[in-house]
Parts: C-alpha cells; structure tokens; sequence
C-alpha cells in the first residue's frame, strides 16, 4: 500500500522496517472507533464550511459503507498497512477520488489516535463494569445462600474468631464495589476529546471541537493541544484500576484454591471450573482460579510496561506511544475472560458447611469470647485474656474444646464463671453478639447483601 505521508520523501521504507513500524495487527481492532471519529470529524467540516455539505454527505456516506463491509467480512483488513487510520483513508480515497483525501483536512493521526483509543477503552470499560457487576451479584447471591453458615475467621492463616461464610463472602463483594467505583471515576477522565488538537498545536482551520466531541458522547475536550496528543494517563488509569481488580480476584482465587484443598474441604466447585490429572485419577484440579491468580502478574505487567514507556517521553507525540495500544488491549482481553470465569465458577460453588462448623469448633476461635465474658463481670480485660489464654492451654494437653469443660474447671480460675458462660462461648452466639455495623452477624450480613444489592442497582 502507498504511504499517505510521501512528500518529503519518498515513503519507501525496508520491508522490515515497514513490519516494526506497522500496527495495523493490533489496531485494527478499533475499525469502527476510528470509523466513527471520521464521521463526525466530516460532519463537523461541512457544519463549519471547511468542505461543502455535499463533499461532507459524501464522505460520511463513503464511511458508513467502509464500516459496514467491515462488519460483515466483505472488505478484509490490509496488513500491509501501516495503521487502521491509513487503511480507512486509503480505503475511502480509492472509492470516493479526490473527495476522500480532504478528510484528514483539521486533523492529523496523533489526535485521531488519541481519540480512538478513548472512544475504544470507553466502551471496553463499560464491558468491564457490566461484568464486574455481574460477578458482584453472583458473589452476593452464594452469600446470601449460605448467611447464616459458621467458619473460621481466619488472621495469619490461623483461625481467629467465627464468622459466617456469607460475611466472608461479602468482604469481596466490597472490594469488587470499589473497583466498579474506581472505573467510573477513570471513565470522567478518560471521556474527553483530544480530536482538534490536531499533530501538537492545533489548526489554523476554524473548527468546532465541541460539536465532534458532542457528535461522539464526550463529555468535554482536552483543553490543551499538546496535552491532548500525548496524555495516556487514561490507559495507566484505566490500568492500574484492573491490576487493583486482579489483585482481589487473585486474592479470591486463592482461598477459593486452599478451601478446596483436601486440608480445608470448605468447597466444592462445579466439574465445569476444574480439571483432573492425566495421571492421578483422584484429582480434581482448581485450574480456573489459578489461572486467574497467574494471569494477574500479567495485567501487573501491563500496567508497568506502560509506565515505564511514558516516563521519558517529551512532549508532544512520540513513536514509543504506539506501544501503548498492546498493553492495554491484553489487560482488557486478559481482565473480561478472568471475570467472565470467576462469574460462573462462584455460582456453581457449593459449600460444606460441615466441614466448615468443625474447622469453626476445633480453633478456639471463641476464647476472646470467653475473655469478654469475664470483662462484662467486672474483670480488667488483660487479666481476662489470660485466663482464656490458660484455659486454651488447659484444653490443648487434654484434649477437649473449651465448650466441654466442666464448669468447676472454669471456677477453678475465676468465681466470676456461671453456668451462663456455655451460652456466651457458643459459635452461634459468639457469631450473633457481633451487633457493631458491618459485623459478622446475620442481621450485619443481611444488611450488607441489601446495601450491594442496591448500589447494583
């Protein structure tokens, strides 16, 4: 394919050269963002008398049919090209003549990219969201299955204090909340139209900046021209709010992979999220969390490669911005399968909640518990832990739960024990007596589910 920038040389380039400095492989992708920025781009030069009305019509006519033999497999990508921009326009050029070359009048590819990328991210992100609220509602949905069900909290991964699944649950279902918060705030940002600004410093063209930005469901335009062409902060946003959403599916992923495990037996996920061995037939494998666990360094990677490709670009449009394009689009493909997986693995997940009653009695996780019990009856706190802390001691030598002791053996230590402490160092009440907001209780549970429930709204 001929260079359209040939003029102050020849535009023939090592065919080598020509692969290296190609990006039609990958920008191809956003055919129809970069349709649509052109169609608006000619509506907006007839509106302001740049070009007629007619060449206008003519050219957003030329446009819509490009995208429509695009859509539909007729018109096939040329990878020869050096980028989706120069494709369009030549593509545009060899059906229309002379008309289709006065599109790039106001406009130059540094802006066009610009504006591709974020009316491309802008509708990826959106995706993103949709999915993200969906794993949100199938998280809540299991919580809200198994609310009332008994575990281990653990800290350290030793057991802490009982609490229930559907509260361990709901911790995710927040943080999965917060990332939808942080791809909205991201989302402000990103929806600003750089198209006008133009190769660096603007035009001598009398254009309408706001009107394309209206035309395309931006919110406002990049006030500064060589800002404009250069900012990817939107991409680094954008990002760094997937790397914190991978981190919590990672985290996820990762209890979900223990929970599993024989040594925990809390879970039980669907035939349809694992694998097995191709030489041990007892094995059922958590594949899919763990793939999803390994593919966040990946999107960490992206987020770094980024970074690292900005930080000692001058103003305004570098070559090296071009490399901005492969560590997005691999974060967004990589972040919308991972949520797509996790979505239907926890909706199929099924829990064991005896496994996990058991795993609750035999940690001695209501021993603060007990130490509360002799505070409310007078006892400074530190002398009331390390009673409990005996007592623990005393059941590990012989055996026994601190449910099981008998009462002469807790009077033995303080006159303050009553038969009414077996009530008060049961796992339900010690669950049910957690009445602060955002607790463990079933009503602080119930109350959560409702909340996530409504901001899904």
């Amino acid at each position: 394919m001929a260079k359209m920038w040939a003029g102050r040389t020849a535009g023939e380039t090592d065919r080598l050269a020509d692969d290296f400095n190609s990006s039609i492989h990958f920008d191809s992708r956003m055919y129809a963002e970069d349709i649509k920025g052109s169609m608006a781009h000619a509506a907006m030069l007839g509106a302001k008398g740049i070009i007629t009305k007619k060449e206008a019509d003519t050219l957003i006519e030329g446009l819509a049919g490009i995208l429509s033999d695009l859509d539909c497999g007729k018109l096939e990508f040329d990878m020869s090209a050096e980028d989706i921009h120069m494709f369009v326009e030549q593509v545009l050029t060899e059906r229309l003549g002379d008309v289709g070359k006065k599109l790039h009048t106001a406009r130059s590819r540094n802006d066009q990219v610009a504006l591709d990328l974020r009316m491309y991210l802008r509708a990826e992100l959106d995706e993103i969201v949709k999915l993200a609220k969906d794993l949100i509602a199938a998280v809540t949905e299991k919580a809200e299955e198994y609310a009332d069900v008994i575990m281990p909290g653990y800290t350290h991964l030793q057991r802490a204090q009982p609490i229930l699944f559907g509260h361990h649950l709901m911790a995710y279902a927040m943080m999965l909340l917060r990332d939808v918060e942080r791809l909205g705030d991201c989302r402000k940002r990103m929806n600003l139209s750089p198209i006008g600004c133009c190769a660096l410093a603007g035009t001598t063209y009398d254009t309408d900046r706001h009107f394309e930005a209206g035309q395309l469901e931006f919110d406002g335009i990049c006030r500064n021209s060589l800002d404009g062409v250069s900012d990817r902060d939107f991409a680094l946003e954008m990002l760094s709010a997937l790397s914190i959403l991978m981190m919590h599916l990672s985290r996820f992923s990762e209890e979900v992979i223990l929970w599993c495990s024989w040594e925990f037996k809390f879970v039980e996920l669907s035939d349809a999220y694992t694998t097995g061995s191709s030489i041990m037939p007892q094995k059922k494998n958590p594949d899919m969390a763990e793939l999803v666990r390994g593919k966040t360094g990946r999107v960490y990677g992206d987020l770094m490669a980024l970074l690292t490709t900005l930080k000692g670009i001058p103003l305004a449009y570098n070559k090296d911005m071009q490399e901005d394009k492969e560590s997005i689009f691999d974060a967004v493909d990589t972040v919308k399968m991972c949520l797509q997986v996790f979505t239907g693995m926890v909706g199929t997940m099924q829990a064991n909640k005896e496994n996990m009653l058991r795993a609750a009695q035999k940690g001695f996780i209501n021993a603060t518990d007990l130490a509360d019990y002799l505070v409310k009856k007078g006892m400074p706190f530190r002398s009331a832990y390390k009673i409990s802390g005996g007592l623990v001691a005393y059941c590990i030598r012989e055996n026994t739960v601190l449910e099981e002791l008998p009462l002469a053996v807790y009077k033995a230590q303080s006159d303050l024990f009553d038969t009414d402490l077996y009530d008060a160092i049961s796992l339900r009440t010690c669950v049910e007596t957690r009445i602060s907001e955002g607790g463990t209780s079933l009503a602080s549970v119930k109350a959560q589910i409702a909340y996530v429930k409504e901001q899904l709204k």
